[in-house]
Parts: structure tokens; sequence; C-alpha cells
């Protein structure tokens, strides 16, 4: 069985990362809003606008928590990104 060597660069690499990170980056900022809006509208349906209410909706609160996580995924990635793109060559990107 022969094996076949990867032969791409460690620039390519980095640039179709960089592309994939966007690309999730985008998806997480819709699924933010998505959830923003669920939010509200979980808040306006109960009447209880604020977390510290005893009363506050478990839903909301529940969506608040997933909300949280998703945009602390999202700073993680926005770091991994820019190192990604300090490390690929000026010319690079933009010929991609």
């Amino acid at each position: 069985m022969n094996k076949q060597r990867y032969t791409e660069t460690a620039s390519a690499i980095a640039i179709r990362e960089a592309r994939v990170i966007r690309n999730m980056l985008a998806d997480l900022d819709r699924t933010i809003c998505l959830l923003d809006g669920d939010i509200a509208a979980e808040e306006e349906r109960s009447q209880i606008f604020e977390i510290f209410d005893p009363r506050y909706s478990l839903l909301a609160r529940t969506l608040v928590a997933r909300r949280d996580n998703v945009k602390v995924t999202v700073a993680t990635l926005a770091r991994r990104l820019r190192a990604i793109t300090a490390a690929i060559p000026k010319a690079i990107p933009e010929a991609a």
C-alpha cells in the first residue's frame, strides 16, 4: 500500500483554515441574532425583563446562557483567525 504525500503548503492550509473560520463566524453571528430575537420574544411574552428576577423565564435564562456560550466561541475563533492571518504572508490573502 503506497502512501500518498500531502503536498499542500502551510500558507494554503492557513488560507483554507481562515476561510472556514470566517464562514463559522458568519454562521455563529446569525445564531446570536436568532437567540437575541428568541430571548426578546420570551421576555415580551412573560413581561419580565430582568434576568435576576426569580420569575424570569427558564427558557429565556437558558437561551441567554446559550447565547453567551456562543459569544465566547466567537471570541475564541476571532483570536484564532487573527493569529492565522498574521502568519500568512501579506500578498497571499489578496490573491485568494
